[in-house]
């Protein structure tokens, strides 16, 4: 399917555009990844106060990590679609390309995206209670639940669950290449979650083109200068389309 593209937008897709991409569950559901929120959400069927705050984990860590475990395993059978390639391609065609995601599931890094900001964290690192070390673990059938660091603490899952704060690091680099972005993409994404919803905005205040890319107006529309409505996997390979016509114009130029 192609979708009309305005020449605003067809003039920034040059590599010295300075660009942002920011991604929600939409992108991922497109290979098959529940999304939590809309009428076919998990938050519909599990309610979030018994799988995804700290007082949940303290109360029973065993049956949040069955939930997390469970998760993990579908998404190992689950594969990167093409707008998960797509980024990786807007990554390399960019010179200054930032890719920022609200998602866990870990498919922008087996797309081949070098560089993800994480805001909810990621689904394959556990961090110890006890001694503080995160790493990333990519078992998808964990041996025993919950499980347990070498120093014998019980580890947890590394995502960010409701009640808690954003790594202060990975969301200070997002409002900072938000903040000084030419281009900024919202893709896939309700703009529902705070703080990460108000990047949209922060792009428009400091003068980026806003695009949004979804499959319906998302509450990230009326921060959006265009919005290009249908799926991700779709909408943006007609997009590195372009990139591939502007690279072998200036190939012919030279």
């Amino acid at each position: 399917m192609s979708v009309p593209v305005s020449s605003k937008l067809r003039s920034l897709l040059v590599p010295s555009t300075r660009v942002v991409v920011f991604t929600g569950a939409g992108v991922s559901a497109e290979s098959g990844v529940p999304v939590f929120r809309g009428r076919n959400g998990i938050w519909n069927e599990f309610r979030v106060e018994e799988l995804a705050t700290p007082a949940a984990f303290a109360a029973d860590p065993r049956k949040v990590w069955e939930w997390y475990d469970w998760r993990r395993q579908l998404v190992s059978r689950i594969e990167p679609n093409a707008g998960h390639r797509a980024v990786v391609e807007f990554e390399r065609f960019f010179h200054s390309c930032v890719v920022i995601t609200q998602n866990v599931d870990g498919l922008h890094n087996r797309a081949g995206t070098q560089q993800v900001l994480k805001l909810h964290g990621d689904l394959w690192e556990v961090r110890c209670l006890s001694c503080g070390l995160s790493r990333t673990d990519l078992t998808s059938a964990l041996p025993s639940l919950p499980p347990s660091c070498d120093c014998g603490g019980m580890l947890r899952p590394g995502v960010v669950w409701f009640g808690e704060n954003l790594p202060l690091l990975a969301f200070e680099r997002a409002v900072d290449a938000t903040e000084r972005c030419d281009l900024f993409f919202s893709i896939g994404t309700s703009a529902e979650v705070y703080p990460a919803a108000h990047l949209p905005g922060i792009a428009r205040q400091h003068g980026a083109y806003v695009v949004e890319v979804n499959v319906e107006r998302s509450a990230a529309a009326e921060m959006a200068d265009e919005i290009l409505l249908g799926k991700s996997g779709e909408i943006l390979p007609q997009l590195v389309r372009y990139l591939r016509v502007e690279e072998a114009s200036s190939v012919e130029e030279m």
